[in-house]
């Protein structure tokens, strides 16, 4: 699909997101589907170009540099009008599972967003966007505050349009020290939660689980837990009777035999105990995993469980 068609062409085209979506779920025994998407449609729908540039990833011609910039933003974009795409396909992607698995919805946390418009792409040190917090805090918080309203307002069309579960990413978390998470992150997840939460009970829609995935940031994993998400992905072992964890096994363990990914996934297990947990790898599946490995992960997981149940 990828060889055939651009990126974001296949974002925008609700037949394709659909195929990639439903690929996975055909080839393995997984417990969810996750759209076929990409975090960047949000500054894409505030009036920024993103491309996907081979051997690079996604880039930003005239990324935000300056805080003048930030008036070249759509301020009153209507996601529900310039993301439609995005519910066609989960709509559509509902209709084909036949209710086979439940459909998960995303979007990319504010902090994360900011960090792509103002670097223009990738970053190993996120200097530029760093440098924003020191020198501009004050407009900082504003594009913060943009982005967190825009975020809520796509993930609620997200769950009018079928998703089922809602996870935020933020992926570039571990860029930043506890202090700086705290004030330009953590409070902006907190807002995402209960924006999207008062928003679909206004519209009568039935909430729906929401998962808080902050990459790095292990030293805040508690504080995540405590506002207002049902899962949080984490990276060890921690004390959460609150919520529902997710992630853990290191995604190289994939290079191991399928043996020992087996023997890795019952002692991660093991370790969990009775603590809720989706089993899940600590970040994505690298692009040159044997999906046999992958497989063996996955089957582990449902074969490890159920002697857990059983003998409980």
């Amino acid at each position: 699909m990828r060889a055939e068609h651009d990126f974001f062409k296949v974002c925008q085209t609700p037949e394709l997101a659909c195929e990639i979506t439903l690929q996975p779920i055909r080839r393995f025994e997984l417990d969810a589907a996750i759209i076929f998407s990409d975090i960047l449609v949000i500054p894409q729908a505030l009036g920024l170009e993103v491309l996907m540039v081979p051997g690079k990833g996604p880039t930003f011609p005239e990324p935000i540099n300056t805080p003048e910039d930030l008036k070249r933003l759509d301020h009153d974009v209507d996601v529900s009008k310039s993301l439609k795409y995005v519910y066609d396909a989960i709509t559509l992607t509902r209709h084909r599972l036949e209710g086979k698995v439940p459909l998960i919805g995303f979007a990319g946390a504010p902090w994360t967003l900011m960090a792509y418009c103002i670097e223009g792409g990738g970053s190993k040190t996120l200097s530029k966007c760093k440098r924003w917090l020191y020198a501009h805090p004050n407009e900082s918080h504003q594009f913060l505050k943009l982005l967190t309203k825009v975020i809520s307002e796509y993930l609620i069309e997200q769950v009018a349009a079928g998703a089922q579960l809602l996870q935020v990413f933020d992926s570039n978390a571990e860029f930043l020290g506890y202090d700086q998470f705290m004030s330009f992150s953590l409070q902006y997840l907190r807002s995402i939660a209960s924006s999207v939460k008062a928003g679909l009970k206004e519209r009568g829609i039935e909430p729906v689980p929401m998962i808080v995935f902050a990459k790095g940031a292990n030293y805040a994993t508690k504080e995540l837990s405590e506002i207002g998400y049902d899962v949080v992905h984490c990276r060890g072992l921690m004390e959460a009777p609150s919520v529902t964890l997710q992630g853990n096994l290191d995604p190289c363990a994939m290079y191991a035999p399928p043996d020992e990914i087996s023997q890795l996934v019952s002692q991660m297990l093991t370790k969990f105990g009775t603590q809720r947990l989706i089993a899940n790898l600590g970040h994505g599946v690298y692009p040159d995993f044997d999906p046999d490995h992958v497989k063996a992960f996955i089957d582990a997981v449902h074969v490890h469980s159920a002697k857990m149940n059983a003998t409980n």
